[in-house]
């Protein structure tokens, strides 16, 4: 039994701040064995998040002191910022006894990060047909089918039988995991069909391949972006998805534990781009470099606002005048900021998950402008009595008060809305839209429309 079937869930050592501390403790006093002894417990994921949160020297430490099989599985699981600064500084002949450990999809990602005289050092060394195979997929980008697949998969000739495939399976067995399905290839590793490990057991031995083989494909292109890989599995059920060239020759698979990771990543990346970060921020990183992640957005936001400050100075006059009106601008503002970001964030979620076509897009925009009006007027009679009940104000000013709450919070979710479509269109990360450009953007027009119709009013 391997340490991955081990454990329940109810086994699991709990990871939080008192085993930290007592793991630091140990560290100081170079209490190898007794950490050691710790980890013996421990699943691969629960000694990375212990890494992940010490600093930088006691990971080092830890990492240092992990045997080289248990290094190769511990190492992908630890945070990328801090994974990197460990890279730097092993021992290239022990990170080559690593890597030749992990499958070839984790040995690229890990390769990607390494200097390239360190890369070429290691592949060198390792095995000359896992050499290859990476080799191949550093050709892809990180963040396609290519950068994510294996090329790890078991595999039978279509003049096969089910015995041959059982075989196949059994010599494969302890080089590689997760095996789902074994894919029929032709001579020239053309993908033909797959078949099940189900259909393995109930079929007779000396039927042929192409008999109990599915023949009805689904498979991505290496090209396509991992996002959409996700896409794929998650609408038709898969657990394993073949990637294949042009002419169909067989390249790789990925599996579905690749695609939790990338489904995370995407929706962390979403949230993060929502919120304004520049880059990814994780656990180990030190307060420059979160600085310099959270800043950039954080600048251009004051820069926007600064243009709000602006067009409040244009209308010094009007407000001088009615000092009621500047008591309602928080209100004007922050309505039109909560439209556009639910409908921002409403279409980046619906694009990255192709709920929403961009040929239908049309469509969806006319839904958007008809909730956002709908929801305008609601609120707007709400503003109309209360200003007019609470504040006592005339109806007038009562009745334009409204009228512009339900101009901008329409505007504003026709923006929200709408910066998504655009920037998908020139292939940029829609989820930007929904940061501080959105809000920024609805308030400098929000009060432009406030304040003119105020304006207007009392000078009319």
């Amino acid at each position: 039994m391997t340490k991955e079937e081990k454990y329940s869930v109810k086994d699991f050592i709990q990871v939080d701040n008192e085993l930290i501390e007592n793991i630091a403790d140990l560290i100081e006093s170079e209490s190898t064995e007794s950490i050691l002894s710790i980890f013996a417990d421990l699943h691969y994921a629960d000694i990375a998040e212990i890494i992940n949160h010490l600093r930088y020297d006691d990971a080092y430490f830890i990492f240092g002191i992990l045997t080289n099989e248990i290094a190769s599985e511990v190492l992908p699981e630890v945070d990328e910022n801090l994974r990197e600064r460990i890279l730097k500084n092993i021992d290239p002949a022990k990170l080559t006894i690593i890597i030749d450990e992990l499958e070839t999809d984790d040995a690229t990602d890990i390769l990607s990060d390494l200097p390239d005289d360190v890369a070429e050092h290691v592949l060198e060394n390792i095995d000359r047909e896992d050499s290859d195979d990476v080799k191949e997929l550093l050709k892809y980008e990180e963040d396609t089918a290519g950068g994510i697949m294996t090329s790890d998969f078991v595999f039978v000739n279509s003049r096969k039988t089910v015995a041959n495939a059982i075989d196949v399976v059994r010599a494969n067995s302890e080089e590689i995991d997760h095996i789902y399905y074994i894919y029929v290839l032709d001579d020239d590793d053309t993908l033909k069909g797959v078949i099940s490990l189900k259909s393995l057991l109930i079929h007779p031995l000396d039927t042929p391949v192409t008999s109990v083989m599915e023949e009805d494909l689904i498979y991505v292109h290496p090209e396509e972006d991992q996002e959409e890989v996700a896409n794929v599995i998650e609408k038709y059920d898969l657990v394993s998805l073949p990637v294949v060239d042009e002419n169909k020759k067989m390249l790789g698979r990925i599996t579905i534990d690749d695609v939790v990771d990338v489904i995370q990543e995407e929706a962390s990346e979403d949230i993060q781009r929502i919120a304004g970060l520049s880059d990814e921020q994780e656990t180990g990183d030190s307060i420059f470099r979160i600085s310099r992640i959270r800043l950039p957005w954080l600048i251009i936001g004051l820069i926007g606002e600064l243009g709000s400050a602006l067009v409040l100075s244009s209308f010094q006059a009007s407000i001088e005048k009615i000092v009621i009106a500047s008591f309602f601008i928080p209100i004007v503002m922050a309505m039109g900021g909560s439209s556009g970001t639910q409908a921002a964030i409403v279409m980046v979620r619906g694009l990255s998950t192709g709920d929403i076509w961009m040929s239908r897009v049309i469509k969806n925009l006319s839904k958007e402008f008809g909730v956002a009006l709908l929801n305008g007027l609601a609120c707007s009679i709400i503003l109309l009595g209360a200003t007019y009940y609470l504040f006592e104000s005339d109806i007038m000013f009562s009745v334009i008060l409204s009228v512009s709450l339900v101009i901008i919070m329409t505007f504003a979710t026709m923006i929200g809305s709408t910066m998504p479509v655009l920037l998908k269109k020139m292939n940029i990360d829609p989820a930007i839209a929904t940061g501080p450009f959105v809000t920024t953007t609805n308030d400098i027009f929000g009060l432009i429309i406030y304040l003119s119709l105020i304006t207007m009013y009392f000078t009319g």
